[in-house]
């Protein structure tokens, strides 16, 4: 039985480690040849655990050059681009809003938003000579509600929602899908250096009670990139184990 990806090509971003490791694994192992980049090197690691159908890059995404290069690797090894995954993020520092660093923010702003401006912008151009694609961002459910000390990582993540519904509308009458997961509190490496009484926390608020795996956040993804999602593109869907509902 053919996988949910088979002969498609994947790019996806953050792949080095939590939800974008999940990703790469996942997408492969549904028949997809996956470009996994990220700028920590452990891209590396994952692509050797996956095998031949991965192509590990090191990249800066808050980069043009680098996003350029990512991407063309993709089209050089495997000759399309029909599935974007922008996943790279950092949560930064952890300060109120009136004594945020400047550069802070930037570098924030850097890594969460334009990154996925860059992606889009020169993703789109190869996926249209392919006949199209999915694009599938990673936003967060701190584009919804928000978090205290936590002002450039909100504001990246909600820049990702609108500028994906533009793309959306943008190119849906040309072969071209883009969606939004906004996760809750995942098991990652962002979550792993923050204070433990903030995890606690936000753990109490979630309605199940736990944190989710990144694998329930790569289904999620799955779904997007695959054709089953064909009549689904400008959405934004939480995967928060109920928090929002609240």
């Amino acid at each position: 039985m053919a996988g949910r990806l088979e002969g498609k090509v994947a790019v996806i971003t953050g792949a080095g480690s939590g939800i974008g490791a999940s990703m790469a694994e996942l997408f492969c192992r549904e028949g997809a040849k996956v470009v996994a980049a990220d700028i920590s090197g452990r891209q590396d690691d994952v692509a050797k655990k996956i095998g031949s159908n991965c192509l590990p890059f090191q990249a800066d995404v808050s980069k043009s050059s680098d996003v350029q290069a990512m991407l063309n690797a993709a089209m050089t090894a495997f000759g399309k681009i029909d599935v974007l995954v922008n996943n790279a993020a950092i949560d930064g520092e952890m300060v109120p809003t009136g004594e945020y660093p400047e550069e802070e923010f930037d570098r924030v702003w850097a890594i969460n938003g334009r990154s996925v401006f860059l992606g889009m912008r020169y993703a789109i151009p190869l996926m249209l000579k392919n006949g199209g694609g999915s694009i599938v961002n990673t936003s967060s459910m701190a584009s919804v509600v928000a978090f205290p000390t936590m002002p450039a990582y909100c504001a990246s993540k909600g820049a990702i929602t609108m500028m994906t519904k533009v793309v959306a509308v943008e190119y849906a009458a040309k072969g071209i899908r883009a969606n939004i997961i906004c996760p809750g509190p995942v098991v990652t490496g962002i979550t792993a250096h923050m204070p433990a009484e903030y995890i606690e926390g936000v753990k109490k608020a979630v309605p199940m009670n736990r944190m989710a795996d990144p694998i329930e956040v790569a289904n999620l993804g799955l779904f997007l990139a695959c054709d089953e999602s064909s009549f689904i593109t400008g959405s934004s869907i939480l995967i928060d184990g109920g928090y929002t509902s609240l």
